[in-house]
């Protein structure tokens, strides 16, 4: 049994959104993944994250991977090309910006309940939004999912206790990194054909972007 961390009904606390979305957080956001979603899924693959952020020139960040995890340059060549076509119809940026696909990276972040039930038994640090019995982090190796239910064991006084977190509570989830979660990214890489010549986390973090550096640099979508 786990404890469970949301109110008596299974709702989030009070003042907190029905609805929690760790993959598009702002209306913006919200508006590009539903614009985005239906392109990546045609190719094969899944939306982990969008952020537009801002800048002097903003950039738009499209996290993505396979269902079966492991994602390489070629693939994020294939989304970049795929979603800009339809961003320039879309038009949904009104400034200039830059486009940015990626892979998750080793410690991924985790927006969607299916990503807490295929990492279960790996570290994770979650953050919530209002503080539970003053406290608004819990870091522990993960252990499934019940319902709307985050379950993370934690350390508590040399005891491990199970707790179930509601999903909505959720401001940010992300693995950590360790030796086995390593070992596991490596074995996905492998099977998406990915070549990695030593443990660089950045050999995990594959960028297309459509800004380059030097003289030939290609200039920011309009």
């Amino acid at each position: 049994m786990s404890d469970d961390l949301s109110q008596p009904d299974g709702s989030p606390a009070p003042g907190l959104s029905a609805t929690n979305d760790l993959i598009a957080k702002t209306a913006i956001d919200r508006r590009l993944a539903e614009i985005i979603i239906p392109v990546i899924e045609d190719l094969g693959y899944e939306l982990v994250r969008v952020r537009l952020q801002g800048g002097k020139t903003a950039t738009l960040q499209i996290m993505a991977d396979r269902p079966e995890g492991g994602i390489n340059v070629d693939d994020c060549a294939q989304i970049s090309t795929a979603v800009s076509a339809t961003l320039d119809v879309e038009d949904p940026i009104a400034d200039n910006y830059y486009l940015e696909v990626s892979s998750p990276g080793i410690d991924r972040p985790l927006t969607r309940l299916k990503d807490f039930e295929a990492f279960e038994g790996y570290e994770a640090r979650l953050d919530i939004n209002q503080p539970i019995d003053g406290r608004k982090r819990f870091k522990g190796l993960l252990a499934g999912v019940e319902g709307d239910e985050v379950l993370i064991n934690i350390e508590d006084q040399g005891q491990t206790h199970t707790i179930g977190l509601h999903f909505d509570l959720l401001s940010d989830a992300k693995l950590v990194l360790t030796d086995e979660l390593i070992k596991e990214m490596l074995r996905q890489k492998k099977e998406a054909g990915v070549e990695i010549d030593n443990l660089d986390e950045t050999a995990f973090d594959e960028i297309e972007t459509d800004d380059t550096d030097g003289p030939d640099a290609v200039q920011p979508k309009e």
